[in-house]
């Protein structure tokens, strides 16, 4: 039992530590992939935004390594859209919360949880912090951009 909670606490830590090194803007990597695996976007299909209009899961049999992430598509075709022009595909900051980067901070954005505005893809945390960004775009946008230009990436 004890070694149970030392270890929640351990992670607990280690998450916490996380967090706040990319909220205070120093390091943050490329492509916001989460603690536990090196899957861009939740292993979320990025290309199914664009044409589905909706999340779809990636498989592991479509897949490829962008940006030191593990990128995963539904299909071949969808691969191959996204190797010929990930730019246009990827998601802004990469994948981080868009309201967040607004805000100068770093949180992860979550799959369920998008927009596609100007032809690109922003994710965010929540549904509650999706409907305050969608308020205000253009303003986020602009200050997220500034933001997310100012960081240092890995």
């Amino acid at each position: 039992m004890k070694l149970l909670k030392l270890s929640i606490k351990t992670l607990l830590l280690l998450f916490i530590v996380g967090t706040s090194s990319a909220q205070a803007g120093t390091v943050v990597d490329h492509i916001y992939t989460g603690y536990f695996n090196n899957k861009a976007v939740s292993g979320y299909d990025v290309i199914a935004y664009f044409e589905q209009s909706q999340p779809v899961e990636g498989s592991s049999k479509y897949q490829l390594s962008y940006k030191g992430a593990d990128w995963y598509f539904s299909s071949q075709s969808n691969l191959d859209k996204f190797k010929a022009n990930p730019e246009k595909y990827a998601p802004q900051y990469g994948g981080y919360c868009a309201w967040a980067m607004s805000n100068d901070k770093a949180a992860p954005g979550n799959p369920p949880f998008w927009t596609i505005y100007n032809d690109k893809l922003y994710l965010n945390y929540d549904q509650k912090v999706l409907d305050t960004w969608r308020v205000n775009k253009d303003q986020f946008i602009k200050k997220a951009d500034a933001h997310w230009a100012s960081m240092e990436k890995e």
